[in-house]
């Protein structure tokens, strides 16, 4: 196996008992990294230690991460201005925080004779919230749903 460590300058290829022994006399632990590595390749350093780094790398990895929040904001075909105004400041919000929008039309029993109606009411919406999001999805009849989703503006 070959053998590398903190107190080792050059990586070594050892038999497994004289790794076990070198380990010993240096009263620190010896362990595997990749056993599928030819030769497997060890360690010579504290496991508590690299336990701990093992936890603090994957720590960060996990706080580097992009976290993807998707608000959903629901229309009827026949919406109103004042709800249409109500839920278009909800989505500028939205928008400002950095979340993604989700804005859908939901068409109810014979309401699905009006979807031209709700494409304009979301390509309107779309138009509105210009200056905020970008259009990642225009408006598709999936079911009894037209959806649209929106994305925040990149600031430069």
């Amino acid at each position: 196996m070959r053998v590398v460590g903190d107190n080792i300058e050059q990586p070594v290829v050892l038999p497994t008992r004289e790794a076990i022994r070198m380990a010993d006399e240096m009263e620190i632990d010896l362990i595997e990294i990749s056993p599928k590595a030819d030769p497997p390749v060890c360690r010579i350093a504290d496991y508590q230690k690299f336990l701990y780094q093992q936890k603090r790398k994957a720590k960060e990895i996990k706080a580097k991460q992009v976290k993807v929040v998707i608000k959903e904001i629901r229309f009827g075909p026949q919406t109103d201005d004042h709800d249409y105004n109500f839920k278009l400041k909800h989505a500028e919000n939205f928008l400002k925080e950095g979340a993604k929008v989700k804005a859908y039309v939901f068409f109810r029993g014979r309401s699905i004779v009006f979807k031209e109606q709700g494409e304009i009411l979301l390509l309107r919406f779309a138009t509105d919230l210009e200056e905020f999001a970008k259009v990642e999805l225009m408006p598709s009849l999936e079911g009894k749903k037209m959806n649209m989703i929106l994305a925040p503006k990149t600031k430069k």
